[in-house]
């Protein structure tokens, strides 16, 4: 169309007064691209006026920004000469800012996306579990139903026969008395009389307490059970799902012993830290202190320890010591090559990596490193520098247990987060510094249990369990002589 109108006007002119002064070229641009150039000359002027001044200056000058802009647009590099590399410079700064904080968000949904993944994944094994022993429970005969013998009638007429030499080992089964002292006959519902030929028989078992201590005072021992949970509150949002709970085993003015702590785990900027005057508050759902921390909170292994809280710094192997009563931070101290953020987490994840313990022995970290593998490192820390006083390498892998604690000085483990009924599966003494394998059981009664540490001052395991405040009583013996 443009060649078409150029020869058309061109005609135009070969008419006028300038038709025998006109001329016509053709020739390839820079680009390659065939192009016609045709010259006229004024019928009016008889010289051009001088083309330059400020206006022509600026002009120039605005189209040799337009191209810098096309340049970087169409993905070129190169600045054109005399261009303006300090606003393109910028501009691109700017732009690669934008683009490492998108891939940053990018990456936190990725991971946010994966752990949901894991949880629906768990959730509908859960369910076909449930299912097949729905099925199992619904295809099951009833047992037959045996007449119940009057209880008139005395026991030993409808037992076999026993040789008169002497009395069966089970004779004081046979015949104690029930629960309302009546020796004459059985009262008790749980027994039924059957055929002759065999009677299974139950027996009621008291667990009896065991010796909770060492003779030197201390309250330490080896762990031998862990009762059922106690759920003192349920978190109120989507923020309480997973979350810490402490209180101080040796607490410092202003606050009292009984003052509980808590901080919901779930977001980006963790940072607040609610405290109660006693479990009642807590229950309740009333704080008396909300701190904002200077620092952000990572995942579920802080400790509260002599009137500080100890902490792992956001995306760091950094821990913090924050002070309660002057609400600064006291102390900052990285930890020496510990892995952060995902890279030796717990197996439930949520960035589990470095976990903060209190027990009678003093201030813990849970932690792995590369030179590990990802093996478990228990390391002593000063309460009060942070500084690491010495550590343990176990071979418990870390991200093949959900959880751990330390009581007295030994490390043990919890083999599964989200099985209603688990076990605890390993015991490191760092005092022997040798490990071994258990199987105490142990519940996790709303199945994603996010949290457990022990509380020295209450003898209690304190966990979150799937927006669930709850507490262990267990029994601790006296460690066996080797």
């Amino acid at each position: 169309m443009f060649l078409l109108l150029s020869l058309c006007m061109f005609g135009v002119l070969l008419r006028g007064e300038a038709q025998n002064r006109a001329s016509l070229w053709k020739d390839n641009d820079r680009r390659g691209r065939c192009q016609y150039t045709f010259t006229v000359p004024s019928p009016a002027e008889a010289s051009c006026p001088q083309v330059s001044g400020p206006e022509v200056e600026g002009l120039k000058a605005r189209l040799t920004m337009l191209e810098v802009l096309v340049s970087r647009l169409s993905g070129g590099e190169a600045q054109l000469p005399g261009g303006p590399q300090g606003a393109g410079a910028t501009a691109q700064a700017e732009l690669q800012e934008a683009l490492n904080q998108a891939e940053g968000e990018r990456n936190l949904l990725r991971g946010e996306k994966e752990r949901l993944e894991r949880e629906l994944e768990e959730l509908q094994r859960r369910m076909e579990e449930m299912r097949r022993e729905t099925e199992r429970l619904r295809n099951r005969p009833c047992p037959p139903q045996n007449p119940v013998v009057p209880p008139s009638q005395p026991l030993l007429d409808r037992s076999p026969k026993r040789p008169t030499g002497g009395s069966s080992p089970m004779s004081h089964l046979m015949t104690r008395p029930n629960r309302q002292g009546d020796s004459s006959s059985l009262r008790d519902s749980a027994w039924q009389y059957g055929t002759p030929g065999f009677q299974e028989l139950k027996a009621e078992v008291t667990e009896v307490p065991a010796p909770d201590g060492n003779d030197d005072g201390t309250g330490c021992g080896v762990l031998v059970s862990v009762l059922e949970p106690i759920t003192h509150r349920k978190a109120d949002n989507i923020a309480g799902k997973y979350g810490i709970w402490m209180q101080d085993p040796e607490a410092v003015s202003p606050y009292g012993p009984n003052m509980v702590w808590r901080i919901d785990a779930i977001g980006t900027e963790v940072r607040q830290l609610f405290g109660y005057e006693d479990m009642e508050q807590l229950a309740k759902g009333f704080p008396s202190k909300v701190l904002l921390l200077p620092e952000l909170v990572e995942s579920t292994g802080a400790a509260l320890f002599r009137g500080s809280l100890y902490y792992q710094r956001r995306r760091s192997r950094t821990l913090i010591r924050y002070d309660l009563a002057s609400e600064t931070i006291a102390a900052r101290r990285d930890l020496p090559h510990a892995g952060f953020h995902g890279q030796f987490p717990y197996s439930w994840g949520g960035y589990t990596d470095i976990d903060l313990a209190v027990d009678q022995k003093g201030l813990w970290a849970v932690y792995s490193t590369s030179k590990a593998k990802g093996a478990i490192v228990i390391s002593q820390l000063d309460p009060h520098s942070l500084e690491v006083k010495k550590s343990w390498e176990t071979n418990i892998r870390k991200n093949s247990v959900a959880n751990s604690f330390m009581i007295c000085g030994r490390l043990y483990t919890v083999a599964s987060y989200a099985a209603p009924e688990t076990i605890i599966n390993h015991m490191y003494d760092t005092e022997t510094s040798q490990g071994k394998a258990m199987a105490i059981p142990f519940r996790n009664k709303y199945g994603y249990n996010s949290m457990i540490d022990y509380n020295v001052a209450q003898r209690k395991l304190f966990a979150w369990d799937n927006f669930h405040i709850v507490s262990y009583d267990l029994r601790l013996g006296r460690q066996q002589a080797n």
